[in-house]
C-alpha cells in the first residue's frame, strides 16, 4: 500500500509541476511538442494544437517538452526565440505551482483538521513560570520573527536547542516580551522553555480558514529552508536525509499510524505529507544547483543582467555536470535510505 500511496503523491506533485511549465510555455506562445503523464513507452496519445498529450506505462512523473528547449534555436515557437523574462517565466512556474498545489492541499487540511494557535500552558518550575508567563498566554513572536501556529515553536525548540529565546506574547489584549534560557532535562538531554500547546486544533470562517492556510503554507516552506540551513552549517549530515526509499517508507509508516482510525484520517495525513514533499520540491528545484530549474534561472538572470546569453554549449556542459553529481548524490542517499531500513 506504501508503494502505491508514493506513486500516487509523487505523480500529483511531479504533474503539477510540469503542468506550471507547460501553461506558462503555452502563454508566451512557445511549441509544446509533448505533454505527457507517466513514464516510458505511450500507452496512449493524441495530438492536439501543436502538442502530443501522453499517457505513458509507468505511473509517476510527467514531462513537457519544449521546442529549443536545450538546444539553440530562433525558429519561431520555439524556447530560445522569446525574450529572456518569457523564459524566466516559464522555468520558474515549475517551483511556483508546487507552492501553489501545497496551498491549496492546506485549505483542504485546514478546513478538515483546523489550525493550532499558538497559546500556551505554562509548566511550573521551568524558566517560562520564572518570567511571569501564564496560561492562556499567545506567543506571537520568536526572536523577533511572526508565529502563527504552535508548531512554529515545537519547530525552532527541535532546531535550535539550548539557545536563548526572545518571546512576545499576548495577554487580555496586551503585549509583553521576556527572554527565555531553556532548563536541561538531565534524563533526556533536552532543553525546555517551559511551555506546551494549551488548545486542540481551532476552526474559523472562510477568511480565518484562508489566513492559516498560507500559515501552514509559511511553515512547511520555514522547515525545509532551515533543514536546508542545518545541512549546509554542517549541524546534520547525508546520513539524515532521506531519498525516494526513505519518504516510500515515510508515507508506510504514516498509513499505518492512521489506519486504525479510517480512511478519512489516512487521506488526510497523505494530504499533509503531500503539503511537505511537493514544497520541498519546489524549494529543491530553486537552488541555483545547475540541472535544476534554479541553475537554469541563474543562467537566465545572467543573460538578463549583461543582455546577452551565455553559449548554449557552455551551459549544457554544466547543466551535465550537474547532472551527474546529482545522480551521485542520489545514489548515496539511496544507500543511506537502504541502510538505515534495513540495517
Amino acid at each position: 500500500m506504501s508503494i502505491i500511496l508514493a506513486l500516487i503523491i509523487f505523480s500529483l506533485i511531479v504533474i503539477v509541476h510540469e503542468l506550471g511549465h507547460f501553461l506558462l510555455a503555452k502563454w508566451n506562445g512557445i511549441t509544446v511538442t509533448e505533454f505527457s503523464v507517466g513514464m516510458g513507452p505511450r500507452l496512449l496519445s493524441h495530438e492536439w494544437g501543436g502538442t502530443r498529450y501522453s499517457l505513458k506505462l509507468f505511473p509517476f512523473g510527467g514531462s513537457c517538452m519544449m521546442v529549443g528547449e536545450d538546444e539553440e534555436s530562433s525558429e519561431e515557437g520555439s524556447f530560445g526565440s522569446k525574450s529572456v523574462w518569457a523564459r524566466i517565466a516559464v522555468v520558474a512556474a515549475g517551483p511556483v505551482f508546487n507552492f501553489l498545489l501545497g496551498f491549496v492541499l492546506s485549505v483542504i487540511l485546514v478546513s478538515c483538521l483546523g489550525y493550532d494557535r499558538p497559546v500556551i500552558n505554562v509548566t511550573p518550575g521551568y524558566p517560562a513560570e520564572a518570567a511571569g508567563m501564564q496560561d492562556g498566554d499567545e506567543i506571537i513572536r520568536l526572536n523577533g520573527s511572526r508565529v502563527y501556529l504552535y508548531r512554529e515553536i515545537t519547530l525552532f525548540n527541535n532546531l535550535h536547542q539550548g539557545e536563548t529565546l526572545e518571546v512576545t506574547y499576548r495577554r487580555d489584549g496586551e503585549t509583553h516580551a521576556v527572554v527565555l534560557t531553556p532548563m536541561k532535562d538531565e534524563e533526556t538531554g533536552w532543553y525546555y522553555y517551559g511551555f506546551g500547546a494549551a488548545e486542540a486544533r481551532t476552526h474559523g470562517n472562510v477568511f480565518q480558514t484562508l489566513g492559516y492556510s498560507a500559515a501552514e503554507m509559511r511553515y512547511w516552506l520555514k522547515a525545509t529552508v532551515e533543514s536546508l540551513a542545518e545541512l549546509v552549517q554542517g549541524n546534520v549530515g547525508l546520513d539524515d536525509m532521506s531519498g525516494p526509499v526513505g519518504i516510500v517508507d515515510a508515507i508506510g509508516q504514516t498509513y499505518e499510524a492512521n489506519r486504525a482510525d479510517g480512511w478519512y484520517y489516512v487521506t488526510l495525513s497523505m494530504v499533509m505529507m503531500s503539503v511537505l514533499l511537493t514544497v520541498n520540491l519546489g524549494v529543491m528545484n530553486l537552488l541555483p544547483i545547475p540541472a535544476l530549474d534554479g541553475g537554469r534561472l541563474v543562467f537566465l538572470v545572467i543573460e538578463a543582467v549583461r543582455g546577452k546569453a551565455i553559449p548554449q554549449e557552455k551551459e549544457g556542459m554544466v547543466h551535465f555536470v550537474g547532472f551527474m553529481l546529482l545522480m551521485c548524490l542520489m545514489v548515496v542517499i539511496l544507500f543511506n535510505d537502504v541502510k538505515n531500513i534495513f540495517f
